[in-house]
Order: C-alpha cells, then structure tokens, then sequence
C-alpha cells in the first residue's frame, strides 16, 4: 500500500492508498484544495470540520447536478451530437463519483 502527502487549506495529510493511485489521490487533492480556497475566499475560515463538510456538499451539488444534465439527455432523445454530449456528461460522472469513492 502507497501513501501520499496532500496538503489542504495548507495543512498536510498523509493518505494510504493503492500503489499507482498516488498521482490520481493527488490530483484529487489538488481540485479538493482549490474548492477550499475558493470557498474560504467567500466565506473566510469556519472551521477545519465545518469548511470541509462545506467544500464536500458543493462537490456533492455538482455530482447531483452532472447526474440530472444526464437524465434530461437521456429523456430528451438523442441524435448523433446529443449521443455524443451523453456520453461525455457520463464520463463527467464517472469521474466525480471515482473522486468521491477514492477520497
């Protein structure tokens, strides 16, 4: 097992995970830190547990929200360019939810 330094709100974490993943946990890391950034820029810093809980149910929102673009694809027909904008939107998904499965 593999472990990998990330560093959130300039705090450092070590994390275990599967050899290989480590450039993928940090990439994940990396967007989880953005988000936090960009939300302490608005609302200043709450809280390590509360900012987190925060940033989570943003990410969540945008999962939710790339999940409802898919079914209004899916329910509105589809022709050559909307199968292809399914497809990608699928895609989206799936990345947003192997993010929050890794994390």
């Amino acid at each position: 097992m593999a472990q990998v330094t990330v560093s959130v709100n300039g705090r450092d974490y070590q994390i275990a995970c599967d050899d290989g993943d480590e450039e993928h946990v940090a990439e994940l890391a990396a967007y989880l830190d953005e988000r936090v950034g960009e939300l302490t820029g608005t609302v200043g810093q709450v809280g390590e547990a509360r900012l987190l809980l925060m940033v989570s149910l943003l990410i969540a929102d945008e999962l939710a929200e790339a999940y409802h673009e898919l079914d209004d694809l899916k329910a509105g027909g589809a022709g050559d360019g909307a199968a292809r904008a399914m497809e990608d939107l699928a895609a989206r998904v799936e990345t947003v939810a192997a993010r929050l499965e890794t994390t």
